[in-house]
């Protein structure tokens, strides 16, 4: 094969969850079906151009501030803290939390050489001093750098006199929170404990 197929197969192998056989499968098929491919290139490179970081809470979003920060119904006193943005949709689809959300962007991994200034957790206790948080939950995932990363969270805002939870341990150690389904992830939001 031509060097053009084997950058498009290196690309999208390069995709989470997407080895060399199924790249192959991807590019033979967006191949066969040119308009699919114009149809996903133009989805992606608008999606490249209008989606961004929500600067308050830095979710994914179009709007200069995300529907979730500017939703007057939500409840602003109680912020969950996850990893990625990808976790927000896994809660949100729960239907049980009605508080607000703040993306730290990862987990703390100093072996990747990721600390507590590579995360959005600046951000996160500027928001706190602002005096209208009341709780915060740390749904991390269950994993070695996810607890860590909550306990880390735990010290840093306990000065501030803010009820600090972690979502319960409905989640198998390991896993992710994206990949949990709605009812173990509801478990595990009704469930959360004091830190």
């Amino acid at each position: 094969m031509n060097s053009v197929f084997e950058s498009l197969l290196a690309a999208l192998s390069s995709l989470p969850g997407i080895g060399r056989k199924s790249a192959q499968r991807l590019a033979f098929h967006l191949l066969k079906n040119p308009e699919l491919a114009r149809q996903l290139t133009t989805a992606l490179n608008q999606a490249l151009e209008k989606i961004h970081l929500c600067p308050v809470c830095f979710n994914l979003t179009e709007n200069e501030i995300c529907t979730i920060c500017t939703d007057p119904k939500r409840d602003h006193s109680l912020v969950c803290v996850v990893e990625e943005p990808a976790d927000v949709l896994a809660l949100e689809q729960t239907g049980q939390f009605h508080g607000t959300y703040h993306v730290l962007g990862g987990v703390l991994a100093p072996l990747d050489r990721i600390g507590p200034e590579n995360l959005h957790i600046r951000e996160l206790l500027a928001r706190i001093e602002q005096g209208k948080i009341t709780e915060v939950i740390l749904a991390t995932n269950p994993t070695v750098e996810g607890e860590a990363s909550a306990v880390y969270l735990a010290r840093q805002l306990k000065p501030f006199g803010v009820r600090v939870t972690r979502i319960a341990r409905g989640l198998p150690v390991g896993s992710e929170l994206e990949l949990a389904d709605r009812e173990t992830l509801g478990r595990a939001l009704e469930g959360r404990k004091e830190l």
